[in-house]
């Protein structure tokens, strides 16, 4: 092949050529069709923004479906190592192994090569049929850890001999612990890890991506106040990272409140301070009452020069909320929602309600990303669809928006720019695939131009 590989410098940035090699894997079911469209975006998008100067070689390798039916193997080896080579790439939807075996072929590409974030951006594109009111205030960045939680795949089938290990370990070990387990000999079990290392790695990708990009808040999503150990784990060690790594740039929300209270009145003492800040404190405990006195003081000693008298107000603000109302609070309050970072379950369910809010899956883009070495496959959220493999029919969306996260990541900012232009054009002139045709006739819009999904990808070139 003609073009070079990416490599990566002593300071951890990525040295892009003129002519990068980049890894595709076009993808099961809808994967080829929608290949060939996303495909011709993001060449047209390189070549205008570019002159013709810089340009993408693109290198297949086998995944899923095809893989097998060539090699037998769902995910051959040397697949895994041309994305290790050449740092990025781009992959359609795959298909999942039925039986034993391999749990995903997602799981195993972002478990071998380490890609502890998966990033769901999610905004709204003007026109794309929505179930809110006001889908446009929809304009957040999702960090779900990668590798941890539920997708370390730590599971005992019921009534297995390990299954029965573990229970027999957990009554002799752990007996206050094993009276929780209502049904022990016939319960599945699972372990749910999350480590400091891995919480504190996606909370300072959270945090650079943030103040990077100018976004106001950094939000942990987490079930602390149930699962204290692990997701109250991640709520703490997410704080201490924040405030330790990047103290100068940012604010917690509970500062923030010490700050503010100083700022309106200076002569406001301590003890009144914390008054303000905890509305139970009147109930606690003279001992709790002394630990929340002596957190406001410890606040204005240590940022009260650096980020009192209003400084704070140009802060990022760093604050946590509970999963389950963060849930109905994207729905009710989508504006103070920013930066999200959260452990695996939750960011799942968090990308898909907020795409759900913004048009669908069908157009969610997601990125599996080490920031630390620069590795990354991005990769169209949605599923294979396989009775509409080969009618040129479905939307190519979710996988030109990949397309466009990619360059954003090889630092190709002009041409994902001309790609954003492009979705919002071709949507905002109503033509559009068979989904969002649908959605829009059902509502009353009239003027639809119903297209085909090469076409979309034609639309979509014209309004760059």
């Amino acid at each position: 092949m003609s073009g070079e590989r990416i490599t990566i410098d002593a300071a951890g940035k990525l040295e892009v050529p003129n002519h990068p090699i980049l890894p595709f894997i076009e993808g099961d079911g809808t994967g080829p069709d929608i290949w060939r469209a996303s495909k011709r975006v993001l060449d047209q998008a390189v070549k205008k923004a570019y002159r013709g100067e810089r340009g993408i070689e693109w290198l297949e390798v086998l995944a899923g479906e095809k893989a097998f039916n060539r090699t037998g193997n769902w995910l051959p080896d040397e697949t895994v190592q041309a994305f290790r080579d050449y740092r990025v790439g781009i992959k359609g939807p795959l298909t999942t192994p039925v039986g034993g075996g391999i749990r995903s072929l997602n799981v195993a590409l972002r478990q071998t090569l380490d890609l502890y974030v998966c990033l769901r951006p999610v905004r709204y594109f003007a026109g794309v049929p929505s179930p809110v009111k006001h889908p446009e205030l929809v304009d957040m960045v999702i960090f779900r850890e990668n590798t941890e939680d539920i997708y370390a795949g730590i599971e005992f089938e019921s009534e297995s001999e390990a299954a029965k290990k573990i229970v027999s370990f957990v009554e002799a070990s752990f007996p206050k612990e094993f009276k929780k387990i209502r049904f022990p000999q016939t319960s599945g079990i699972g372990l749910k890890p999350v480590s400091r290392e891995g919480t504190e790695r996606l909370v300072r990708a959270a945090i650079d991506y943030a103040l990077k990009n100018g976004r106001k808040s950094v939000t942990f999503v987490h079930k602390g106040n149930i699962m204290k150990f692990t997701e109250g784990a991640f709520r703490g060690w997410g704080y201490a990272c924040a405030t330790r790594d990047f103290r100068r740039e940012v604010v917690t929300e509970r500062e923030s409140w010490i700050l503010d209270n100083k700022d309106r009145n200076p002569a406001t003492t301590l003890e009144e301070n914390a008054k303000a800040i905890d509305p139970g404190y009147d109930l606690m405990t003279p001992e709790k009452q002394r630990a929340v006195v002596a957190e406001v003081e410890g606040v204005l000693r240590a940022i009260g020069a650096s980020h009192g008298q209003g400084q704070w107000k140009k802060k990022l603000l760093v604050r946590d909320t509970i999963a389950d109302i963060t849930l109905q609070q994207v729905l009710t309050r989508a504006k103070e929602f920013d930066v999200i970072a959260t452990l695996n379950l939750n960011g799942d369910y968090l990308s898909d309600a907020l795409a759900a809010q913004v048009g669908g899956i069908g157009i969610a883009p997601g990125g599996n990303i080490n920031y630390l070495t620069g590795h990354a496959i991005f990769e169209a959220t949605h599923g294979t669809a396989p009775k509409y493999a080969n009618l040129d029919k479905v939307n190519p969306g979710s996988v030109i928006l990949s397309g466009e996260m990619m360059l954003r990541h090889l630092g190709w900012n002009e041409a994902a720019a001309l790609i954003l232009k492009g979705m919002d054009g071709a949507i905002g002139a109503k033509t559009v695939t068979y989904d969002f045709a649908r959605q829009m006739r059902s509502e009353g819009v009239s003027g639809v131009t119903e297209l085909k999904c090469s076409e979309f990808g034609d639309a979509v070139i014209r309004h760059f």
